[in-house]
């Protein structure tokens, strides 16, 4: 080790020039990289609604429509003139309105009621449309620039718009203001007015060239775009400083730099590798969720750390090295109190705090456990923001309502018929599109145009386009999803395909409830096994881990009895994400007591370490904490504003049992964290002790 950080050293020059060369490339790259704002797209290839997707994009031109767009005070013949300009818009592929479902020549009085309310209403006209993906922000653009903001639309396709438009400039804001806290914070903590400067320009290299190597991935979802970045910052910070931290020490051994430099890399290797495998590895566990974002995020962050680790075992020396005068001239005072009396403070405590915490754990479980969850995205904006205003006036005239797609082998006029007369006496069902429905109408079937057919029939399939009165998720949804899944089995025996936002929200929750246990047993499990072997106890893993997962279950009991219901995916992901980033600090609290009781005695040690760690650890938990909150109060995207409160609100957690009552529980367990050392040293002292005795005879 001491010689590859001996050829580190010598050829810091080149190794500079490397990294300088580097982030330029992947600042190039990261422009490259295209972000996915649609979670149904990361649903596993196999699941229903993917298949009958694929399978509809196939067989027609026309996909599932995506958008609703109402349009206030108008009358039929106006209704269609704009129907006429939507279908012009580049990008839309089919617009379905009333005149699709009836013959709009016969009085309103004749045509059926609930038909007639689906389409129109109070002189409200609500038209579906169907975006292409790749054209959706211009599109969405292009309608809003017809309807005026007077009139709304909404639907996945203006969701995934707007969130593609929102998101890089919030992103960009809580970026700024990241840093600049990050900045304070390092001041505060720092012993030179330079050595911020130094380790955010690491962090800065570090952040490109991960961002510029996401390429590798092809795209990357708008969650690993949005938290990605930030997330690395926060829980690397610690390793640089640590580092620069060394060094200082280390050159009070010697007066050659170099040297000092080469002690520090070989003295906090241990520390640092082992800080940054437990977070690979927590995110790492993210691989296993079957919804691909899991995967994309986690594999996103866990290469992040390990650009981090590189940069600071390469890069960093070498930057250190060319600015060690400049960290000299720079010196000042330290600007944070010491924490000798809040050391003494929760050592008075500890006792009450190990009893409080064996009273709340339970709790915390089973709270953790009980919340209610969103699963798709129609609550990602809120009424704040111009979709959700736009949805809650769409849901008040005309209901929370979504258009389900069912394929069926074409041919069979007769079945297709009863599988249309039983799927109308769903009440959910409020109108029907289909070549059967149609055929049935007063309107001849040869007097329908070319290209409501050509919607409706394909080589292989009929297409039956079902309006269905019901939101686009909940318990009634995915009730229904499953009567219409039945009724299609039971006329077509796996020969029939189904889609729309409620059936992806029905196999989204089917999938990612799924991987709930299998993401946390992973996580909870790579941690553990890091941390017997690097610790070399069995007691110790088992009160780290226990101590950071209860600080997660208190965090996700935080909605449930604040009566939240929260977005499911954020609830998936905030377990992985807050074990790996904190489970630093219990490890660097634990190291240092253990240091410390070799030579003090079990209060003494306390004492100590809470004053020796409590700077570090609140560096890296108020980044944490800062850049989490700042992502949940600022991005107007309800999921990532919810996994930033997670975060910022998990890192507190984590910070309070850290600092307050895992130093009771290393008080209490001391036989069992420190006996089998001492047990050892005894063995040696009696074994030396009969050699002298041997050599006195």
């Amino acid at each position: 080790m001491r010689k590859f950080y001996t050829g580190v050293v010598r050829r810091r020059k080149n190794i500079l020039i490397f990294f300088i060369a580097s982030v330029i490339l992947c600042a190039v790259l990261k422009n490259f990289v295209s972000v996915n704002y649609d979670m149904n797209d990361y649903l596993p290839e196999d699941a229903k609604s993917t298949v009958a997707l694929d399978m509809m994009e196939q067989e027609f031109e026309g996909g599932i429509p995506n958008t609703r767009v109402m349009i206030n005070h108008v009358t039929i013949p106006e209704a269609l003139e704009y129907k006429e300009k939507l279908k012009a818009v580049d990008g839309v592929t089919e617009v379905t309105w009333l005149d699709d479902a009836v013959d709009i020549t016969l009085p309103i009085s004749a045509i059926d009621k609930d038909t007639l309310e689906t389409y129109y209403a109070d002189n409200t006209a609500l038209l579906t449309v169907t975006i292409e993906e790749e054209s959706r922000i211009s599109a969405v653009a292009d309608i809003r620039e017809i309807i005026g903001d007077e009139n709304a639309m909404s639907g996945s396709a203006v969701s995934t718009a707007t969130a593609t438009l929102n998101t890089v400039s919030e992103i960009q804001k809580i970026t700024v203001i990241a840093v600049l806290f990050v900045l304070i914070v390092l001041i505060l903590t720092t012993s030179s007015w330079v050595e911020p400067i130094i380790i955010l320009a690491g962090l800065g290299i570090a952040i490109l060239i991960n961002g510029g190597t996401n390429l590798i991935f092809g795209e990357i979802s708008f969650v690993t775009n949005a938290a990605g970045s930030i997330l690395q910052l926060a829980v690397s910070l610690d390793y640089s400083v640590f580092l620069i931290h060394r060094f200082e020490e280390c050159r009070k051994e010697t007066t050659d730099v170099q040297e000092a430099m080469v002690d520090a890399l070989c003295k906090s290797t241990t520390s640092i590798l082992s800080s940054g495998l437990t977070t690979v590895i927590g995110f790492l566990a993210l691989v296993f969720m079957q919804f691909q974002i899991g995967p994309d995020l986690g594999l996103a962050l866990a290469k992040g750390v390990a650009v981090s680790l590189i940069i600071v075992f390469l890069f960093m020396p070498s930057l250190v090295l060319a600015a060690y005068k400049f960290l000299d001239k720079t010196k000042h005072r330290p600007l944070m109190p010491g924490f000798r009396k809040f050391g003494a403070a929760v050592n008075r405590i500890a006792i009450p705090m190990v009893c409080l915490f064996a009273v709340i754990v339970i709790p915390a479980y089973l709270g953790s456990n009980a919340n209610e969850y969103y699963y798709g995205s129609s609550k990602i904006f809120n009424e704040e923001t111009q979709l959700g205003r736009d949805m809650e006036s769409i849901d008040g005239v005309f209901g929370q309502r979504d258009t389900y797609v069912l394929l069926v082998p074409r041919g069979d006029t007769a079945t297709e018929t009863a599988l249309s007369d039983e799927l109308h006496e769903l009440p959910q069902i409020t109108g029907m599109i289909s070549y059967v429905d149609m055929a049935g109408a007063e309107i001849p079937l040869e007097y329908l145009d070319e290209d409501t057919l050509s919607q409706l029939m394909s080589e292989n399939y009929s297409r039956m386009v079902l309006s269905v009165d019901a939101s686009y998720e909940g318990e009634e949804t995915f009730s229904l999803v499953e009567t219409i899944r039945d009724i299609a089995q039971s006329y077509y025996p796996d020969t029939w395909y189904l889609a729309g936002e409620g059936v992806s929200t029905y196999d989204l929750m089917d999938t990612v409830t799924e991987d709930m246990v299998k993401v946390n047993l992973a996580a909870i499990a790579a941690v553990f096994i890091v941390l017997l072997l690097t610790m070399k106890s069995v007691t110790l893993p088992v009160i780290l881990v226990l101590s950071i997962e209860t600080a997660i279950w208190l965090n996700l009991s935080c909605p449930y009895f604040m009566d939240q219901t929260i977005f499911y995916i954020a609830y998936l992901i905030i377990s992985s994400i807050q074990l790996g980033a904190t489970v630093d600090y219990a490890i660097l609290m634990t190291d240092r007591y253990k240091e410390n009781r070799q030579s003090l005695s079990k209060k003494e040690a306390v004492r100590q370490t809470i004053s020796d760690v409590t700077v570090s650890i609140l560096t890296s938990g108020s980044v944490l904490t800062a850049v989490g909150l700042l992502l949940g109060y600022i991005s107007t995207n309800q999921l990532l504003a919810q996994l930033g409160i997670f975060v910022g609100r998990g890192a507190i957690f984590s910070l309070a049992i850290v600092l307050l009552i895992l130093p009771g529980l290393l008080f209490l367990f001391d036989k069992l964290i420190t006996g089998t050392k001492k047990k050892h040293e005894r063995k040696k002292f009696l074994f030396h002790r009969e050699v002298m005795n041997h050599e006195s005879l």
